[in-house]
């Protein structure tokens, strides 16, 4: 491979860049689309503790910078498999915002890294069409947690 794979993932919402980054920072928000729970907000230099509890995981997330309603950048993943994830949003003329999502850096022989990022671009996929559908109808569409059934049926009732 002479390159390393990275995952894309990106969608315009229809809200204005301020609340899409809001609900990217504040697991008040995050928790309706993404995550069950957070330590605590986005903050540059800052680690927070992100929980899928449907799935009984967490991952450690830091963050390492933020330029408010344009960039949030962080490392995450376990056991010494960090990567690094880069969002960005844009505004739109019309309020509305294009959020893109870039994840690099997976470890690995070719297969594994390979591996990683097709499920980090169907992950980040799947987030920003949650985060969307939140955005702008307000409905928690469960695509998170619908992703994976089979934990549901392993007792996990839900937000």
């Amino acid at each position: 491979m002479s390159k390393d794979p990275v995952a894309k993932a990106q969608t315009m919402i229809r809200a204005p860049v301020a609340k899409v980054f809001e609900a990217f920072v504040d697991p008040a928000v995050t928790t309706k689309f993404w995550f069950s729970k957070a330590s605590g907000p986005l903050v540059a230099g800052e680690t927070v503790q992100w929980d899928w509890e449907m799935y009984g995981h967490a991952d450690h997330i830091h963050v390492r910078a933020i330029e408010a309603d344009k960039t949030i950048i962080y490392d995450w993943g376990g056991q010494g498999n960090l990567s690094r994830v880069e969002m960005t949003f844009t505004a739109l003329d019309d309020g509305q915002t294009f959020v893109e999502v870039t994840n690099g850096g997976f470890h690995g022989d070719a297969k594994s890294v390979v591996a990683q990022a097709l499920d980090s671009n169907g992950g980040f996929t799947t987030v920003l069409c949650a985060a969307k559908v939140w955005l702008e109808h307000g409905i928690n569409a469960r695509l998170i947690e619908d992703k994976f059934p089979q934990a549901l049926a392993a007792g996990w009732t839900g937000r």
